[in-house]
């Protein structure tokens, strides 16, 4: 898989050593771990949902909800410390909306969220290959930036010091990356990867790097995936992180440690495998998930699956599953509150807290 810009391979791109630290605790579900709250959403998406984003400071949730319907998307948003869901943006009928369920996972949005603090703003990704820049105080989409694809715009991050975001199109053949300057709204640049690709997943940005991260899928005459290395400035990958397994969810932790979603550990600086977290190998319920989010306020990785996976991110040790079951590949945790936020389809949004040692 070979992006088809010219890239540079350093000496510290290595393909993932023998696995280091492996876990050997059983997985278990965690008791500590209760549902405090069922956060009511108009619809409680009934239509389906993407990806949620905490933004602690200002202890607020948002969520991708596609609605029901074409042109029904929005961006859910709840009050992490009261708990309580707040509005929808857009609020008012008539501006520019998110493209909604179009009965096509491919087409259909808000997909991607991630906040931008600075500016007071909210970027998603839509089903229309657009990228929705969402005015917090305004509660409304003030721009909408094309991508050039045929496909939605998905998982995206945010360079808080070049003030660029990078955003995946995913499903489109080939899938590429774009570059948007969140100052000008101009596109900046693209990568584009191989027609073979199978998809682009989620990406983090890591400050201390300068860099960003992103987790890219097997393709087909390969079974396993990698962590590309991707500088913002000159728009190119400097760097491959080669799994041993296919990859979807990325978190960026502490100490430069990448947890990527089958808990493979690795060294941001040097791809080099740190631990596997899934837990015993003969375990029926292995560590894993969709989206991952790492919380500072415990200090662990949680996985957005079936039932969440909860591992140790000091130690890297998995520590169990929180009992959610509910169909759900979407997290987020508040670190001011450690309260952490599960959307099911249909019920609404979902949240559980650790209630005792």
């Amino acid at each position: 898989m070979r992006p088809t810009k010219s890239i540079a391979f350093p000496s510290l791109l290595i393909a993932c050593l023998a696995l280091a630290g492996t876990a050997i605790a059983q997985n278990r579900q965690l008791g500590n771990y209760s549902k405090i709250a069922t956060i009511a959403v108009p619809g409680n998406l009934a239509g389906g949902f993407d990806i949620s984003w905490v933004d602690s400071a200002s202890q607020r949730y948002y969520l991708a909800d596609r609605g029901t319907k074409k042109g029904a998307g929005k961006i859910d948003v709840i009050d992490t410390n009261s708990n309580t869901f707040l509005y929808s943006i857009p609020t008012t009928a008539g501006g520019i909306g998110f493209a909604g369920n179009t009965g096509k996972r491919t087409t259909s949005g808000p997909a991607g969220v991630v906040a931008v603090p600075q500016l007071n703003q909210l970027w998603a990704g839509d089903g229309d290959s657009t990228v929705k820049v969402v005015d917090l105080t305004a509660k409304a989409i003030i721009a909408s930036v094309s991508t050039g694809g045929m496909f939605r715009a998905d998982e995206l991050a945010y360079d808080s010091l070049d003030h660029i975001i990078m955003i995946a199109n995913a499903n489109d053949s080939p899938p590429f990356l774009t570059f948007i300057s969140t100052d000008t709204l101009a596109v900046l640049g693209k990568i584009t990867y191989p027609a073979d690709q199978v998809g682009l997943e989620q990406a983090v940005w890591d400050g201390q790097l300068k860099k960003f991260l992103i987790s890219v899928p097997a393709v087909p005459s390969i079974s396993n995936g990698e962590v590309d290395v991707i500088d913002p400035i000159a728009m190119q990958v400097t760097g491959r992180y080669f799994l041993n397994c296919d990859p979807a969810g990325l978190a960026l932790g502490p100490l430069q440690r990448v947890m990527t979603s089958c808990a493979q550990v690795v060294d941001a600086r040097t791809g080099n495998t740190l631990a596997n977290s899934q837990g015993n190998a003969n375990d029926p319920n292995p560590i894993g998930g969709d989206e991952i989010w790492f919380n500072p306020g415990d200090n662990r990785y949680y996985f957005g699956s079936g039932n969440v996976g909860v591992v140790d991110a000091e130690t890297n040790q998995p520590l169990g599953f929180v009992d959610t079951n509910v169909p759900t590949h979407s997290i987020a945790v508040d670190s001011s509150t450690n309260h952490i936020f599960v959307p099911a389809t249909g019920m609404g949004v979902f949240v559980y807290a650790q209630t005792g040692p």
